[in-house]
């Protein structure tokens, strides 16, 4: 059971950001981000007022707020990298998030096992492949998209660090406090650039879509933590970015050459070891 819906909800999690990256193409980043993840906070909100699960306190969930703050970063710069780079060489790199906490659990002292340094080792390898490419000169550029890839990876990296802090006491209400905190400050965001955060009608049931996707799929991940041992789960929804480059390759016909597509299953089995470690 845990594996199955640990699987849900990766497969949910590729659809989303598959999606994102399509309105972003369309739409601002800023309007994509701040209309989903709102319609996602007023869903998550509904589950837990029928659930009746009591509030922690604001303190508690201070961690949780500095979550939503590199969330918002991190998905931002996805959604972004999505629209104007290749999916199949953002997706990927964006999945070496699991890096950061890795190196703050190293930093208070767990040591990364055997399995991780491999992992670490793979994911540098895949960067590495995924991020050059030739000019029309021959001249050897980093490919489109691959800054903002490396900023979605720390700024999902570091929304692990704070979710895990702030969810001791609920996990539920630390994932509210995340994303009241990305929806607060993206329409600041947008004020102070004169962003419209009100959508297109034909692209508001995308944006729809977006939101209760990624709810659903983080509700699915959450449940199966709770059938079964977490790393297995961590290791079997980290591989979402598989689900975006197939529906990349399949809809909108995106070609990667085969160094690349080696590039990107690479950096995903280091992300792979690195979360099963």
């Amino acid at each position: 059971m845990a594996a199955l819906l640990a699987l849900c909800g990766g497969l949910l999690w590729g659809v989303g950001d598959f999606l994102g990256g399509l309105a972003s193409r369309r739409l601002a980043v800023l309007a994509v981000v701040v209309v989903s993840q709102a319609i996602g906070l007023t869903g998550l909100l509904v589950v837990v007022l029928l659930t009746g699960e009591s509030f922690p306190g604001v303190g508690a969930l201070l961690p949780a707020v500095g979550a939503g703050v590199a969330v918002l970063l991190g998905i931002t710069a996805f959604y972004r990298g999505l629209a104007i780079g290749a999916m199949g060489i953002v997706a990927p790199i964006s999945a070496a998030g699991p890096v950061v906490p890795l190196a703050f659990d190293a930093a208070h002292g767990s040591i990364p096992t055997a399995l991780q340094w491999l992992g670490i080792a793979l994911i540098l390898v895949g960067i590495a492949t995924l991020s050059w490419e030739r000019s029309s000169s021959g001249s050897a550029r980093l490919a489109t998209g691959t800054g903002l890839a490396v900023i979605a990876a720390l700024g999902f990296g570091f929304y692990f660090v704070g979710i895990d802090a702030g969810a001791d006491e609920s996990a539920s209400w630390a994932v509210i406090a995340a994303r009241a905190t990305v929806v607060t400050l993206g329409v600041l965001a947008a004020l102070a650039t004169s962003t419209s955060l009100r959508p297109p009608r034909a692209l508001l049931p995308m944006l729809v879509a977006i939101g209760f996707i990624d709810m659903f799929g983080n509700v699915l991940v959450a449940e199966a933590t709770t059938h079964g041992a977490a790393g297995i789960v961590a290791v079997l929804s980290s591989l979402y970015p598989l689900v975006t480059i197939l529906l990349a390759r399949l809809v909108v016909g995106e070609h990667l050459s085969a160094a690349k597509r080696t590039g990107g299953f690479v950096a995903l089995g280091g992300a792979t070891l690195v979360a099963a470690g």
